[in-house]
């Protein structure tokens, strides 16, 4: 069921989703979306230009899609029959995959940072919220519906159901920080308050009892609610299955593009992540780690292809299906778990890349950078949008109400190569034509 399509009972909102057709649609949709398209110059971890190598956010969902359908099949040959009935079709579990980071801001997390920034007293930014906001209002397919999507699959990109402005708890003197420095500026993970009817009726299918559970927070463990964001607790089944995904895709495949551009050394491997790994139960690499050293640091695309794609097969064996008994509806009862081993090593990939190559300066720098551009082209924008804005965006600034949402929606969707394009006009006086369009 979409939410443009008249009500239908409720025995059958998630039920008639099933059908293969439905999903395949979902999928069509995402694909053929401009918002998806634009994932191809926006930033995954190193920036865009540097190399026709490693991964930008599109080719990261791709792989994200692939690895989530694996987990499907791998799940189903042991699984029940309820909990086959339950499991994602194909489509389904591509629609919300490649869906995932549908809404991410130009110049990653970075950009993310510096757009909740600017909109920290208008509800703030965060990806998982604008990826939400873009299926269900802002993409092409419908106008007041967004790319509307089926229930089923609008509920498996949502990794974290509640509201931004009720989750924040900023640092007590974040607001005196200097702009220029938007350490605590980091968002919470939900969505938008804007979108509380849309959440309504995603959840309608659900008991009260599992509504309300759902929708449960807790604050981070050893830090006080006024000094950090509050936390979701739960997601459905199928986000589970796809945030598995995406959990492998990155952790595997950024270590991959830090070896194949050499940002990292058999020394870093040998020193800093390998002697960490004695205290991880049996996995792969410490049963042949002559293996995965040989072959990631030979040199050879092949040879280093064969360790990722082998690591990347064993992190999806070791996921079964789990229960969160406290639930009733079997897509929130049943969960996509990993294995303790599997976990701690895949946190130790994700660590070991993060300490090793995202954290240098070179590449803060990069994040910084885009930071900055985000930021000052929504200060332009913001006290000359009636001369500087297209005419559409403006005008929809004083229709809406909420200038700082449309704006935020319009640079959002901007990407890397556009962003820097539309800084550099407005603040270069060399740059930038008069034919030049925004």
């Amino acid at each position: 069921m979409r939410r443009s399509q008249t009500q239908a009972s409720t025995k059958t909102r998630f039920n008639a989703g099933t059908i293969e057709s439905h999903f395949q649609r979902d999928r069509a949709r995402v694909i053929h979306s401009a918002w998806f398209r634009a994932l191809q110059s926006k930033t995954q971890v190193l920036g865009l230009g540097e190399s026709d190598f490693y991964r930008t956010r599109l080719t990261h969902s791709l792989e994200v899609a692939q690895i989530g359908t694996g987990i499907c099949e791998h799940l189903r040959r042991n699984a029940t029959d309820e909990q086959i009935e339950w499991l994602a079709p194909g489509s389904l579990m591509d629609a919300a995959c490649l869906a995932h980071d549908i809404g991410h801001s130009p110049f990653g997390h970075g950009g993310e940072v510096s757009l909740n920034y600017m909109m920290r007293d208008h509800g703030g930014f965060e990806a998982n919220g604008q990826t939400l906001r873009i299926l269900a209002r802002l993409g092409e397919y419908s106008e007041d519906s967004g790319l509307d999507l089926t229930r089923r699959s609008t509920l498996g990109i949502i990794k974290y159901p509640g509201f931004c402005d009720e989750l924040a708890r900023y640092k007590d003197d974040a607001e005196s920080r200097a702009p220029l420095n938007l350490d605590d500026w980091h968002p919470p993970k939900g969505i938008y308050s804007d979108e509380r009817e849309v959440l309504d009726w995603i959840l309608e299918p659900f008991c009260s009892a599992d509504k309300k559970m759902f929708t449960s927070t807790v604050a981070p463990a050893n830090i006080s609610e006024s000094s950090g964001h509050l936390k979701t607790r739960y997601k459905s089944f199928d986000t589970s299955i796809m945030e598995l995904a995406d959990d492998i895709a990155y952790g595997v495949h950024d270590l991959e593009d830090a070896v194949a551009m050499s940002l990292l050394s058999p020394s870093q491997w040998q020193l800093q992540f390998l002697s960490d790994l004695e205290s991880i139960d049996a996995n792969p690499i410490s049963k042949n780690t002559s293996f995965y050293t040989d072959n990631l640091f030979s040199g050879k695309n092949k040879s280093r292809k064969h360790a990722i794609s082998k690591l990347v097969g064993w992190f999806i064996d070791e996921i079964i299906i789990t229960e969160q008994t406290e639930f009733e509806h079997p897509l929130l009862r049943y969960q996509a778990s990993m294995s303790p081993a599997a976990a701690a090593l895949l946190k130790l990939l994700k660590t070991f890349v993060m300490d090793e190559v995202i954290l240098r300066p070179e590449l803060q720098a990069l994040q910084y950078r885009g930071q900055k551009v985000i930021h000052k082209i929504f200060e332009i924008y913001l006290h000359n949008g009636a001369r500087l804005l297209p005419t559409q965006v403006w005008e929809e600034t004083q229709d809406t109400g909420k200038p700082h949402r449309v704006l935020c929606d319009y640079i959002s969707a901007l990407t890397d190569a556009s962003a820097t394009r539309i800084y550099n006009r407005l603040s270069t006086p060399s740059a930038g034509s008069i034919f030049d369009r925004v």
